[in-house]
C-alpha cells in the first residue's frame, strides 16, 4: 500500500513509518519539523517538508495518490493548548480537516487518527477506562481530539472514508522530544543524565498509564487493513505516578539527583489509566513491554544524545 504518515519526522510518527516500510509498504512523510527532526526520516520515504494547514497540500495527495493516510501529526502539549487554544485548535482541527478534505478529493481509501486516551476522558468515573467511558476532556487538547473523532464519524457517513481510531496512553521511549513540555519520562532522562535537576508538578501523585512506543507502533501495524470504522484505546491498564517514574529514572541513570517539586500544573488530570480489551480482543494486542524494560531502553537511547 501507499502510505502517508503525517508528523514522520516526529517520535510516533517516525517509528510508525519505519514499520510500514519494514513491512513492504511504500510510505511518504508530510513534517513541518517544528518537534519532528530529519534524522528520525527513513531514507527509504519521500518526504514533503510542509505543514498540514497549508491548503496546498492538496496537490501532495493528488500527485501521490495515497491508499492510506496514518494521522500522527499534532499539537500535543496539553498545557500549550490552556495557554493558547486557537493555535491548538488550529493545527489540530483545522489541520486535520485539511487533510481529510484532500483524502475526500484524492480518494484515500482509510485514514488512521493518533487521538488520545487520557486527555479524552478526563478526570474519569472507573479505573481503567474503556471506550465507552463518558468524554469530558478537561484541555483544549483534549477537546480537539474528540472533535476529530466526531469529524471522522461524519466523513465516513458522508464520503464512506473508512476510519481507525487509537485512543494513546501516555507513550514514551526513544526520539522522544526531552525539550518540550509534553512527556515527563524524555524530560527526567535528559535531565538527569545531564545532571541537572528535574522539577516534579504539585505532589507528583498523579498518575499515568505509559505504555512503550513500540507497543503503540504494533498497535498501528495490526489495524492498517482494519475495515471496521471503530475506536480502540491503546494503553497498558496500569496506574503508575510521577514520583515513581522519578525514582526509576533515578536509578536508571545512576544519578542521585533529590527529588524537588514545583507548582501544580494547569489542566493538569490526577489519573489516567485506560484498558485496551478491546484491541485484545480482536486483534490479540497487548503491551509487550514492562515499564522497567522501557524506561531502561529510553535512558540507553538518551545517553547516545548527551
Amino acid at each position: 500500500m501507499k502510505i502517508l504518515v503525517t508528523g514522520g519526522a516526529g517520535f510516533i510518527g517516525s517509528q510508525i513509518a519505519d514499520a510500514f516500510i519494514n513491512s513492504g509498504h511504500n510510505v511518504c512523510i508530510i513534517d513541518n519539523l517544528s518537534t519532528g527532526v530529519k534524522e528520525n526520516i527513513n531514507s527509504k520515504t519521500k518526504f514533503y517538508e510542509k505543514d498540514i494547514t497549508d491548503k496546498e497540500i492538496v496537490r501532495i495527495f493528488e500527485k501521490e495518490k495515497f491508499d492510506v493516510v496514518c494521522h500522527q501529526a499534532a499539537q500535543i502539549d496539553v498545557r500549550k493548548s490552556v495557554a493558547d487554544p486557537v493555535f491548538d485548535a488550529n493545527t489540530n482541527i483545522l489541520g486535520t480537516l485539511n487533510l481529510l478534505q484532500a483524502c475526500v478529493k484524492s480518494g484515500v481509501k482509510k485514514f488512521m487518527f493518533a487521538s488520545t486516551g487520557g486527555a479524552i476522558y478526563g478526570e474519569q468515573d472507573y479505573f481503567p477506562a474503556d471506550e465507552n467511558h463518558p468524554k469530558r476532556p478537561v484541555s483544549p487538547y483534549g477537546i480537539t481530539k474528540l472533535t476529530i473523532e466526531k469529524y471522522l464519524f461524519y466523513y465516513h457517513i458522508q464520503y464512506n472514508l473508512n476510519y481507525t481510531v487509537l485512543r494513546y496512553a501516555n507513550v514514551y521511549g526513544p526520539r522522544q522530544n526531552p525539550f518540550g513540555e509534553a512527556g515527563v519520562v524524555a524530560i527526567f532522562s535528559n535531565k538527569l543524565l545531564k545532571k541537572e535537576q528535574p522539577i516534579i508538578n504539585g505532589a507528583g501523585e498523579q498518575t499515568r498509564d505509559y505504555v512503550f512506543v513500540g507497543d503503540v507502533v504494533k498497535a498501528n501495524e495490526i489495524t492498517l487493513t482494519d475495515e471496521e470504522s471503530t475506536i480502540y484505546n491503546v494503553g497498558t491498564g496500569i496506574e503508575t505516578n510521577v514520583n515513581e517514574i522519578f525514582i526509576q529514572l533515578n536509578k536508571l541513570t545512576g544519578n542521585n539527583a533529590e527529588e524537588k517539586h514545583g507548582l501544580q500544573a494547569k489542566g493538569e488530570q490526577l489519573r489516567s489509566v485506560i484498558t485496551s480489551d478491546k484491541l485484545h480482543a480482536k486483534f490479540g494486542w497487548k503491551p509487550s513491554t514492562a515499564l522497567s524494560d522501557g524506561l531502561k531502553k529510553t535512558v540507553e537511547f538518551f545517553k547516545t544524545k548527551i
